[in-house]
């Protein structure tokens, strides 16, 4: 890490042209004439950016045995990839190389960073609970396919089994409610020191766990619990849920940066909301500013050219195979020395019907203001548009869950969308004198709403998400009609 941190653009370049080298003599490296490449100006001309459409014959001639396609070592893993409920799965190809220097690697640099931290620590005198991916491996033509976290679990070395809670046969078990059970029996007697999982679902589990022990808090199951490594969605609507559980002043969040694609940020430093990004696993990383985005026919730019507080869509390049890979997240660095960054959302999950480009990290810093003002906690919330009809302006239509509500509900609203107003110049505008945009919509969901909707689509668990905002009514009319 301190080499990259003292180094990190001849860390990136160098480990792109080592990428570059291993693959000339795959079918992709030939037809991009990766042999040529001698800089990152050729590469940016010789490849061009891709989404996951672009590539998936590739993948899956891959998936049925073919190899040398796209990355030189055999690959016979695939994360199937969850991230939202879209229908449609993606299987994304993870070689030995992103298992090992990549995943693993991360999960030890992340405690490091930890114990670096925290000299006191004493996370090894019991164990992490790990709440993966709620599907097993399965096999399909000598290939394997399953959650990412699955596929990390499966490929573990077997003394990891022992810091590590649950087993792995209960760890991988498919059926998300009999796993949540068998979790819970395997584990209140059992000496937990640190928590790992996506806050939605660790949530839910922590719960089913005071009710199933009757006690008041988490730290009277687990009196030695000190950390929780948390990732996959924003922890600020959780957080005061987790204080209540977990009273404790000293207790740790430590946040990661991980995807089915690959590990690319962990936080470094105690109380930060901020992550350092990792730039020797074996990632090449490129950035799309919003402003200038375009899919694939953008322009992309090096981490040496990146600037502080831009919203950027990630591209990368991978030891797994991906070459300018858009993985759909958007983030801001907010320092250039060392490379700090926050995710900021998602390139397809913003609403910009009527030009008001609202990103979930305007949505959810919004909700943190109205909560605070009006004393509620949020479980869950979505949101989709409601267009212009005739004379009628249009809206943003939200449904939110809420563990404590608000006395008054219109008061909420003023509060949210005067919030909003703050943080986002283009909705303030369109809202200004309802000329486009009218007063939010706001429906309080019955208990359960989102929870029962993941589980009529078979999305329970693991790295599933709720969709948060969207430019179209599919999500909001599926849970209107529940």
């Amino acid at each position: 890490m301190e080499l990259f941190l003292k180094y990190p653009i001849d860390v990136q370049n160098e480990l792109l042209l080592k990428l570059v080298s291993a693959a000339k003599n795959t079918e992709f490296g030939k037809q991009q004439d990766f042999s040529s490449i001698k800089s990152y100006t050729d590469f940016a001309n010789n490849v061009p950016i891709q989404r996951y459409e672009s590539i998936e014959p590739l993948i899956e001639r891959c998936r049925k045995g073919e190899q040398n396609l796209f990355w030189p070592t055999p690959i016979r893993w695939f994360a199937k990839s969850s991230g939202t409920t879209n229908a449609k799965s993606k299987f994304i190809p993870v070689s030995d190389e992103a298992i090992e220097y990549c995943h693993f690697k991360a999960g030890k640099d992340m405690l490091c960073l930890y114990i670096n931290n925290n000299e006191n620590a004493k996370l090894f005198t019991g164990k992490g609970l790990r709440l993966g991916g709620s599907s097993a491996v399965y096999e399909d033509n000598n290939t394997y396919f399953g959650d990412l976290s699955a596929i990390i679990i499966e490929n573990m070395p077997f003394w990891a089994d022992f810091s590590s809670a649950p087993r792995q046969e209960t760890a991988l078990m498919g059926e998300w409610e009999a796993k949540m059970e068998a979790i819970i029996n395997e584990t209140i007697h059992e000496n937990i020191t640190s928590l790992v999982g996506v806050p939605s679902w660790m949530l839910v589990l922590l719960n089913r766990v005071l009710e199933k022990t009757g006690k008041n808090n988490i730290l009277e199951v687990w009196p030695n619990l000190e950390v929780y490594f948390h990732g996959g969605i924003n922890f600020n609507p959780y957080r005061e849920q987790y204080k209540k559980l977990i009273p404790r002043d000293d207790f740790k969040y430590y946040e990661t940066y991980n995807a089915s694609e690959g590990f690319f940020a962990i936080q470094d430093r105690n109380d930060s909301d901020e992550m350092l990004l990792m730039l020797d696993y074996g990632i090449f990383y490129e950035f799309i500013p919003m402003s200038e985005y375009n899919g694939e026919n953008s322009k992309a730019i090096p981490l040496s050219e990146v600037k502080k507080d831009i919203n950027y869509a990630i591209i990368i390049t991978t030891n797994g195979g991906l070459w300018r890979y858009l993985i759909g997240d958007t983030v801001k660095f907010t320092s250039t020395d060392p490379y700090r960054i926050k995710i900021t959302g998602r390139t397809k999950h913003h609403i910009n019907v009527f030009g008001e480009e609202l990103i979930i990290e305007n949505a959810e810093d919004a909700l943190k203001v109205a909560s605070d003002k009006t004393n509620c906690e949020i479980k869950e919330y979505t949101v989709g548009p409601i267009f212009m009809n005739g004379k009628e302006n249009g809206a943003h239509e939200w449904i939110i869950e809420f563990k404590k509500a608000p006395e008054n509900l219109t008061f909420f609203t003023e509060e949210l969308d005067n919030a909003l107003k703050n943080c986002n110049s283009d909705y303030e505008a369109k809202r200004y004198n309802n000329m486009t945009l009218a007063m939010p919509k706001i429906h309080q969901a019955r208990k359960g709403l989102f929870y029962d909707w993941m589980k009529e689509k078979g999305k329970l668990g693991g790295q599933h998400k709720i969709p948060r905002l969207s430019n179209n009514r599919d999500f909001v009319e599926e849970l209107l009609k529940l």
